[in-house]
């Protein structure tokens, strides 16, 4: 058995591009359909209430273009929702969190492990929980960095501003780091660590900046690569793959509630000029 329907990825606005990355590079033959809400990004400091219509809202949106599968490539609605939408809808759907925490329990080598997230993930504790249940005897020690988000919607991603801006979210975490990437004293809680987990899939595209803050004896794991491997499985699993050979033509769609030039710029940094034309929808009816 085989689909060669699309999959459908969404997030709150491009960081979720990071996962649509790795879910092409794993899965070339499978076309896809990307939203991301940027209108009303960033999701991490809103209430739950808002975060799970607004959600809901863009998922229905993809179902409504008969998806295969749902990818949330936000952890913010992974957090707060993923269970519901399970329940909501009749295809699989495949969250962040659980994958990027299996990889960082894997990844660690002393069994501690920093968390940053926005604040709604952070709140959440659902990293906490996950990486426990890979691994009782890691330590979390999890950090909200609501500044990062903006930042990267702004398409601020190099440049002094944005060292400034992530050297200043990751001290309470890490302490401020020497030449040899030693914390300087006094030590905060988690600057023992030797695993950084990025908790949003905007971090990654901050990936230079934050391990050169973090320093070398410090790994950095994000959820892209490991989600990417876990729908392979999912779709495998399913009888969803699309299969080899001359059938219908692999193609990937974007969409955005937001500007869509600012997103084809933005999602130019990943992907060149491989997308021109991304859609514009408008999700202003409230979530059946």
């Amino acid at each position: 058995m085989s689909d060669p329907r699309p999959i459908g990825v969404f997030d709150s606005g491009v960081g979720g591009l990071t996962v649509l990355r790795e879910i092409m590079r794993r899965n070339p033959n499978e076309s896809t359909i990307y939203l991301g809400d940027n209108l009303r990004a960033p999701y991490g400091v809103r209430s739950d209430e808002e975060v799970m219509t607004f959600s809901t809202q863009s998922l229905d949106a993809l179902v409504e273009r008969d998806v295969k599968a749902l990818v949330v490539a936000c952890n913010t609605s992974t957090a707060v929702g993923i269970s519901a939408y399970r329940r909501r809808y009749d295809l699989p759907v495949l969250g962040v969190i659980r994958p990027g925490a299996s990889a960082a329990a894997l990844a660690t080598r002393n069994r501690r492990v920093g968390v940053i997230a926005t604040p709604a993930t952070i709140r959440s504790h659902a990293y906490f929980a996950a990486i426990k249940d890979e691994n009782p005897a890691v330590e979390v020690y999890e950090h909200a960095t609501p500044t990062l988000v903006p930042m990267v919607e702004a398409g601020i991603l190099t440049g002094p501003v944005a060292e400034a801006t992530v050297a200043e979210a990751l001290v309470a975490l890490l302490g401020e780091r020497d030449a040899d990437g030693e914390s300087i004293f006094p030590r905060p809680p988690g600057a023992s660590i030797d695993t950084l987990l990025l908790g949003c899939t905007h971090y990654p595209l901050l990936g230079s900046i934050i391990g050169a803050i973090a320093g070398d004896r410090v790994a950095i794991v994000d959820s892209a690569t490991a989600t990417a491997s876990a729908l392979a499985e999912l779709l495998s699993v399913n009888g969803l793959e699309t299969p080899d050979g001359p059938a219908a033509p692999v193609t990937h769609r974007q969409l955005t509630t937001g500007d869509p030039d600012r997103f084809a710029v933005l999602a130019g940094t990943l992907f060149g000029s491989a997308f021109p034309d991304v859609g514009a929808v408008e999700l202003g009816v409230a979530a059946r």
